[in-house]
């Protein structure tokens, strides 16, 4: 669980490519009070665009991994014992309710279905957080946001969202960035060349299209910038490509030779 710090990213946003018209939706998601979903694949920018809005609005940002182990009082809080006491330590919901922050839990239907109940309350118009260990009852205020986000790829029937959830948020749906605005990003992010940032999101683009080869996930933006910084350190562009992207997407030696087949004929190889 990571805090954002406002008053340093004030000064310098997180590096942010708009798709659309994402960022004029969530401001005015949370000038409305209203609770955000983001829905897309791995690595294509969704924690990134979720602390950018933070910045830009100067909240505080407490960013959840989800996973199945998680409870309801690691989001709320819970009493720890020290120095012969029992005091109350809040968890990162309750922290951001009393802050006026973003809570952002990520990748949230690997949670529990008993532990995601707990957001309920704050996702419609009551907007309380009961914390039934201390007998509090927290009203967020104005500047209070819920934000999750998932990975609509990995979602079955047993970890799906339940309408219930569903229909208290407002929607944003990402995916991977048409070529130009993917080559800008990966030289946003790096510093490389047009020319490495056009090749790479090449590969990109070829991987994602192979219809022979079974991958269980694409290749993502990220893992275009994860090369990119290699091959400005130094590495070797083609080394720097199976190490950052194919080895990422497979454990098979025979796979991994055919995404290689791609690279290399994409630096003339």
């Amino acid at each position: 669980m990571d805090k954002h710090d406002p008053a340093s990213s004030a000064r310098a946003l997180p590096f942010y490519q708009p798709a659309g018209d994402e960022i004029p939706i969530f401001e005015q998601a949370w000038k409305s009070s209203l609770p955000v979903i983001i829905k897309g694949p791995t690595g294509v920018g969704k924690t990134r665009f979720v602390a950018h809005m933070a910045a830009r609005l100067a909240l505080p940002l407490y960013t959840v991994a989800c996973h199945d182990d998680l409870t309801a009082a690691d989001l709320v809080g819970r009493h720890l014992i020290g120095d012969g006491e029992t005091l109350w330590c809040d968890g990162p919901l309750t922290r951001a309710v009393r802050e006026g922050g973003i809570c952002y839990l990520d990748e949230v239907v690997e949670a529990r279905k008993d532990t995601t109940v707990v957001i309920h309350p704050l996702a419609d118009d009551r907007r309380i957080l009961p914390i039934d260990r201390t007998g509090e009852l927290l009203h967020a205020p104005p500047g209070f946001m819920l934000v999750m986000s998932y990975n609509p790829g990995y979602q079955n029937f047993l970890k799906g969202l339940k309408p219930s959830t569903r229909q208290r948020f407002v929607w944003l749906r990402f995916d991977f960035p048409p070529p130009q605005r993917e080559a800008a990003i990966v030289q946003g992010e790096t510093g490389c060349d047009a020319m490495l940032a056009t090749r790479l999101v090449s590969i990109a683009h070829s991987l994602r299209a192979l219809k022979d080869v079974d991958l269980e996930e694409a290749v993502s933006t990220r893992l275009l910038v994860h090369a990119a910084r290699l091959a400005c350190a130094g590495l070797d562009v083609v080394a720097a490509c199976r190490a950052a992207l194919v080895e990422s997407l497979t454990d098979e030696a025979d796979v991994a030779e055919a995404l290689m087949e791609v690279v290399n004929a994409t630096f003339g190889r």
